[in-house]
């Protein structure tokens, strides 16, 4: 996930958005229909809460991120289609024009990516669902360290926050590839119920944003400890 520009920058990665096309939503629903197919064939995902993701409207759902596979996951299991902000280092080779052809978005996490701040805000104004690992890469998947990425983008465009909680077995039995959940096991995705970052004074300064990183650690840290006492993880 990039990191948060100045006012200036937000400015004018805001102003570039409104030219900008929104990334393809057809591609993401592609993707979304090859992650289905992937998910179920290789684990066992149970879903709990997909209704509380808003049927219409941008949304922005915020991904602990522990295995390598919660991106696709969620992905495959949201209702709707969505488009995750996923490192650049994923975009190698063929994989590359795969992922921006379903729809995904490429991001520089070293700098203040304006490109994928500007892709980012585009599928929120087109009333679009964004995927954002608020940790900003992958660890243990607590949500204890975030970036104040998932604040700016929220603050910014308004759209409500849907914490999902992905859960997979931490056993190493049958695990293949490292950081991926043993072959089909178990994987609960949990969806929570969205919430407003802003603090309804409108207000987007580097103190407001600070604010609601707070705020939104709180919910997605309540979140989490709530899917894992729901699905005893």
């Amino acid at each position: 996930m990039s990191k948060v520009p100045g006012e200036r920058g937000a400015a004018s990665a805001h102003a570039a958005s409104a030219e900008r096309a929104a990334p393809s939503v057809r591609g993401a629903d592609v993707g979304r229909r090859i992650g289905v197919g992937l998910m179920y064939g290789l684990w066992k995902p149970r879903v709990l809460g997909a209704w509380r993701v808003p049927a219409a409207g941008p949304v922005i759902l915020a991904v602990n991120h522990s295995h390598n596979v919660d991106g696709p996951m969620v992905m495959g299991v949201a209702p709707r289609p969505t488009h995750f902000l996923i490192k650049k280092e994923a975009f190698v080779g063929p994989l590359g024009p795969f992922l921006r052809g379903i729809g995904q978005l490429q991001v520089d996490r070293s700098t203040v990516d304006r490109t994928a701040i500007t892709d980012a805000l585009a599928v929120l104004r087109e009333g679009g669902v964004l995927g954002i690992f608020p940790e900003g890469t992958r660890g243990d998947g607590d949500f204890a360290s975030l970036r104040a990425g998932l604040a700016y983008f929220a603050v910014r465009s308004g759209a409500p926050i849907v914490p999902v909680a992905v859960l997979g077995s931490t056993e190493r039995d049958g695990r293949l590839i490292r950081h991926l959940p043993p072959l089909r096991s178990r994987v609960d995705v949990v969806f929570g119920d969205p919430f407003e970052a802003g603090d309804s004074s409108g207000r987007r300064t580097r103190k407001a944003l600070d604010e609601a990183t707070v705020r939104i650690q709180e919910r997605l840290t309540a979140h989490l400890e709530n899917a894992r006492r729901l699905t005893g993880r």
